[in-house]
């Protein structure tokens, strides 16, 4: 997928929802996902591309806002929702039934111009049950446009799409299971080492720990894809979302101290450092709180790094850590839910708290390359030193 055309595309639609977030539905189909189908390669203007396509169903027929069609079957259904709604699971499951009345159509789209969830018949399942393959919106598409290969025209009529969603969904499955049954896999993954060489010196438990989140790391990230529950699920640490997502927000104060280089940062080459991602819009809460929340952490470490998302992509900030707290713990400027990122705290969930005047912006960041942290990766102090590029250090 050509990263230029996916980055102009989505620029040009953030643009226009930041200009208008009350977009109506009509407004939604034409500007922001009428663009996105030619992005995938349909051509809008020829039979390949129906609009309003008749459904049957068995209380009469109703319609679905586009029907994708090889040959003279439709393929794909498409439903499209305004700007300024949130995707429902009720939405989810009424796609579900379009996609249930037509033998052909393996894969259903629902998007609201910002957000997007792709659909197909399980080839697991005798029934063909319709799944969650993958959830993303328009800043996981800049980070990683390679995601649309499995909705390309090409890839749907030469059957590479159902390979890759089934790639996918098997990872989904391993990342699942490896989160739900972290404490029971960290105990047969140490209880197998131990038996192997015996007692040692270091904390087994720990290390086998970190071992089984590492691994679910590795899985997200030659995943290619941002959605890890292909049953649509929804888990406690998911963020809140609403109709109407706040503006923006400025931090109440700024505890950047300054500027420094990384060969300026005092402290052992062996120093643990933890690697977190965030969006800018998770900005105001690093800034102003002299702190990172609401996230699970499995060991100890001395220091955070912090890769910034979008259009940034560097490991732009850096921190000493003072403590790791409960989150009823932490004195926080706002409440969680005043934050644009809208961050909720679920169970295990902890605030890393920095020591005072310890933050800093990184003169010389260090520039994405093909890796970047999807999730919590450990680095050290020396490879964040040494880094050329986020390759270097994850």
């Amino acid at each position: 997928m050509d990263r230029n055309g996916v980055n102009e595309y989505v620029k040009r639609c953030q643009q226009l929802i930041e200009s208008s977030p009350q977009m109506d539905e009509e407004n939604t189909k034409v500007k922001l996902v009428q663009p996105f189908l030619e992005l995938l390669g349909w051509d809008l203007y020829s039979t390949e591309v129906s609009l309003e396509y008749t459904v049957p169903m068995a209380s009469g027929s109703t319609h679905v806002d586009y029907a994708l069609l090889v040959g003279d079957a439709p393929v794909v259904f498409v439903e499209v929702k305004p700007v300024r709604s949130t995707l429902t699971d009720g939405e989810v499951k009424q796609l579900q039934s379009y996609m249930r009345q037509e033998l052909d159509v393996d894969w259903g789209i629902l998007t609201n111009g910002k957000s997007f969830e792709v659909l197909t018949k399980s080839r697991h399942q005798n029934s063909g049950e319709e799944v969650s393959v993958v959830q993303f919106d328009l800043d996981d598409l800049a980070e990683n446009p390679d995601m649309l290969e499995l909705l390309s025209k090409e890839s749907i009529r030469s059957g590479r799409s159902d390979e890759i969603a089934e790639q996918v969904a098997e990872t989904n499955q391993a990342i699942q299971h490896l989160q739900e049954n972290e404490d029971s896999v960290t105990e047969s993954v140490t209880e197998a080492v131990g038996n192997e060489i015996g007692e040692v010196t270091i904390d087994l438990e720990e290390q086998s720990r970190e071992f089984v989140q590492n691994l679910v790391s590795v899985l997200r990230e030659q995943r290619q894809f941002v959605s890890e529950d292909s049953s649509r699920k929804v888990e406690d640490e998911e963020k809140a979302e609403t109709d109407n997502p706040p503006d923006e927000i400025e931090p109440l104060k700024n505890c950047v101290v300054d500027r420094i280089s990384r060969q300026e940062i005092e402290g052992d080459a062996n120093a643990r450092v933890a690697v977190f991602p965030t969006k800018e819009s998770g900005l105001p809460f690093l800034k102003e709180n002299e702190a990172w929340g609401f996230v699970r952490v499995g060991s100890e470490f001395d220091y955070v790094a912090m890769y910034v998302t979008g259009d940034v992509r560097e490991v732009k900030y850096f921190a000493k850590v003072s403590d790791v707290v409960e989150p009823d713990e932490a004195e926080l400027m706002r409440e969680p839910l005043d934050y644009k990122d809208r961050a909720k705290i679920a169970d295990g969930k902890k605030v890393i708290e920095f020591e005072p005047e310890s933050l800093y912006e990184l003169e010389d960041p260090v520039a994405y390359e093909s890796k970047y942290p999807q999730g919590l990766r450990y680095t050290t102090l020396g490879e964040l030193r040494n880094a050329k590029t986020t390759d270097d250090m994850l």
